[in-house]
């Protein structure tokens, strides 16, 4: 096994367990590992410290895997640690109100670079590191043995797998090609699920215990929901009783899949307008329009993916939410989030705080929001913690 050696004084990640090396931590290599490969990384004085994947054309040049030098990383382990973390989801699959939730968080879950998510009879997989991309067949062969799924479908399309020197990866790997929807359960609610053309992997299933939250308070409420994608606070605000929702979003896509599942639970009668728009654009016209909501839902994409575009992402973050404010009824809540791994929740609450003073709004902090327990955040990878949000009384 080649050796990676790292420069003194870069030990303390690595001895906190912590599972990337950054290229410029590392003093030399003795040899030519292949990306992917497993390498043993030493420190300046030769001793172990931790088995990882090598990339040389990656930022984080290693991905550690194992901190015990007398473990052997071999078939066995990768399907040991596939196994502990899909029997770590048993009981949010257990009750039948929900079938789909991610399996595999990458390095949350130890398995660096590794995603699935399970809808229904399906599994959708992201491949985003070299290493993973060697074991594939193990960890496809190891799934189908727990799971039987119908199929495994390929989403290893993101952009970040060039960081890693690879090609994007789509399509069917095991069993059947899926039908265009894939219908789910979450929380008793019906979806149909594009997981070959939908965004990410299919479904954002990280915003399941969230949904449920601000829908408790939607009994006899009117509810806007921007960035409403499929559907998933509408459905969840209708049945909890909402009075009338509003759904905005920029893809026809989305707003053809969110009008297929309120027909699907039964709630295609009931006070519903969906807005294909900008959204911001569309709360501007919200606001000339005087129109006014009882609970507004900013559920974003990603405005900060890394520091260096924190700042940017904070004026966005700050305009949406002060637009957001500007709709509410007096006393109304403004459910808002933000899923940018760079944003921490004091800096969100400084945001929310400098949007209500532009709006001239006071705002009370009722509740915070996190991701759920199929997307867990090891003690030793903070950076796993990328979805926060609050829920504002805006008076």
């Amino acid at each position: 096994m080649i050796d990676v050696i790292l420069k003194k004084g870069k030990e303390k990640a690595v001895l906190h367990k912590h599972p990337w090396v950054f290229s410029g931590a590392i003093e030399r290599v003795k040899g030519k590992p292949d990306n992917g490969d497993i390498v043993r990384l030493a420190n300046a004085k030769g001793e172990f410290m931790a088995y990882g994947f090598y990339n040389d054309q990656s930022r984080v040049a290693l991905r550690l895997l194992e901190w015990d030098e007398a473990v052997v990383i071999d078939e066995s382990w990768w399907r040991a640690k596939v196994a502990v973390a899909v029997a770590a989801r048993d009981s949010i699959l257990k009750d039948g109100i929900t079938d789909t939730c991610r399996l595999i968080f990458s390095e949350s879950d130890y398995i660096p670079g590794l995603i699935v998510d399970k809808y229904a009879d399906h599994l959708s997989l992201q491949i985003l590191t070299s290493g993973i991309e060697k074991m594939k067949p193990v960890i496809i062969d190891e799934l189908q043995k727990r799971l039987n799924p119908a199929s495994i479908f390929d989403r290893s399309d993101a952009s970040s797998r060039e960081h890693e020197g690879m090609a994007p990866s789509f399509g069917i790997l095991a069993g059947n090609q899926p039908p265009e929807l894939v219908q789910v359960v979450e929380n008793g609610i019906k979806y149909g699920i594009n997981i070959a053309e939908g965004q990410k992997s299919g479904f954002y299933c990280d915003q399941r215990d969230n949904r449920s939250i601000v829908a408790s308070h939607a009994k006899g409420k009117t509810v806007l929901d921007c960035f409403s994608y499929t559907g998933g606070f509408t459905l969840n605000c209708f049945q909890n009783g909402a009075a009338a929702v509003t759904s905005v979003d920029s893809s026809e896509l989305a707003i053809e899949t969110l009008k297929s599942n309120l027909d699907l639970n039964g709630f295609g009668q009931l006070q519903h307008r969906s807005i294909r728009s900008d959204v911001n654009k569309q709360l501007r016209q919200f606001k000339d329009d005087g129109e006014l909501f009882d609970i507004v839902i900013l559920d974003p994409p990603k405005y900060a993916p890394s520091r260096s575009a924190l700042d940017r992402a904070a004026r966005a973050y700050k305009d949406l939410n002060r637009l957001g404010m500007l709709i509410l009824n007096s006393g109304g809540l403004l459910a808002t989030y933000s899923c940018s791994g760079a944003m921490d929740m004091t800096t969100f609450k400084q945001i929310i705080a400098w949007a209500a003073l532009d709006a001239g709004k006071q705002v009370q902090f009722i509740h915070q929001f996190h991701q759920p327990a199929d997307h867990p955040i090891s003690a030793t990878f903070p950076e796993g913690e990328y979805l926060k949000g609050l829920l504002c009384r805006v008076l």
